[in-house]
């Protein structure tokens, strides 16, 4: 039996704008778009493997807040993600490519001019609603 995989997902603030990630070469949707994040290791706080996560992919420090939305996504029937999408704010650091392909920070009006990832399209949506109320 697969299990769902459960994945946090950054939605880092800087300025009004916002950091998306590209995946790497080699790796599953490679070359695509996603908000950063990762894994949560067995017993885990969920924030602190956000921090961790972010730190160890782009070598930087963000202070994780209130969740935003969750996110269900099932690629070929054989990967079942389950992704928990906090608010964060970018503390301090400059971005290093660790385990990325590249980063940029945007609006999130201008996020569907990327590929994004179909597990982080939800978290594009949501945004768009709150940033379209202000």
């Amino acid at each position: 039996m697969n299990y769902p995989i459960l994945v946090m997902a950054a939605i880092i603030e800087d300025k009004g704008k916002f950091l998306l990630t590209q995946r790497p070469k080699g790796v599953h949707n490679e070359e695509r778009w996603e908000f950063p994040g990762g894994k949560i290791d067995f017993g885990e706080d969920p924030r602190y493997a956000m921090e961790r996560e972010i730190e160890e992919e782009l070598g930087i420090d963000i202070e994780t807040g209130d969740i935003l939305e969750l996110s269900s996504h099932v690629y070929d029937e054989t990967k079942h993600i389950v992704l928990i999408a906090c608010h964060c704010r970018y503390i301090s650091g400059k971005i290093k490519k660790k385990q990325v392909r590249d980063f940029r920070w945007v609006r999130p009006e201008e996020m569907m001019d990327f590929d994004i990832t179909e597990a982080d399209l939800l978290f594009v949506k949501k945004l768009l609603e709150i940033t379209s109320r202000k």
